[in-house]
């Protein structure tokens, strides 16, 4: 029998690693786990669902951030890169850390085949554990279908969304997303 030995990082090791890394990487208490590039209909899709949040949520007090900051799961110590969060007012950084936030209202997953489950089950899980979070949408790539989980005073609320169509009605930041706006320039196959 062969065993594997992993090695277990601690989060100044991680955060040290993650500030020189040319791809990112999600910190998973412990583990650090290398993120898969994505596909040119993930990068649309996310891209264009951020330039609407940003375009409509101008002026406003919420504000949409891509990417590229990292969210900082404390109770589960996880350090996490969704597709798109947004803020009611100023993010909260994690400390002293410029790199780490902790309190989106809302946030965006982009599912590809590889991480459908784990940001429907397990990364699910996780953000529930944020207080101000309140919103969750899960959108599919290769058809235009969207997951809506929206928090209610006895749990999550599921409602989904099929079609060019339709549009998404956020309550946390009170605007409509239309679904031919997630999907604007995506072929389907």
């Amino acid at each position: 029998m062969i065993s594997t030995i992993s090695r277990r990082y601690s989060l100044d090791e991680y955060r040290a690693i993650e500030e020189k890394a040319e791809g990112r990487n999600e910190y998973r208490d412990g583990e650090i786990v290398p993120m898969a590039g994505g596909t040119l209909k993930h990068s649309r899709i996310g891209g264009n669902i951020f330039a609407f949040f940003k375009f409509m949520l101008r002026d406003t007090q919420f504000e949409p951030i891509n990417s590229d900051l990292r969210l900082w799961i404390p109770e589960h110590r996880r350090g996490v890169y969704p597709d798109v969060m947004v803020f009611d007012g100023e993010p909260q950084l994690n400390g002293d850390r410029l790199d780490e936030v902790l309190n989106p209202i809302l946030i965006v997953e982009v599912l590809s085949p590889s991480t459908a489950d784990y940001d429907r089950l397990n990364k699910f899980r996780m953000y529930r554990s944020i207080a101000s979070f309140s919103e969750y949408l899960l959108v599919e790539q290769d058809e235009p279908f969207v997951e809506r989980y929206t928090k209610q005073a006895q749990g999550w609320l599921l409602s989904d969304f099929s079609g060019l169509e339709l549009s998404i009605s956020l309550d946390s930041v009170s605007i409509e997303l239309p679904m031919a706006e997630i999907y604007r320039g995506v072929v389907f196959e």
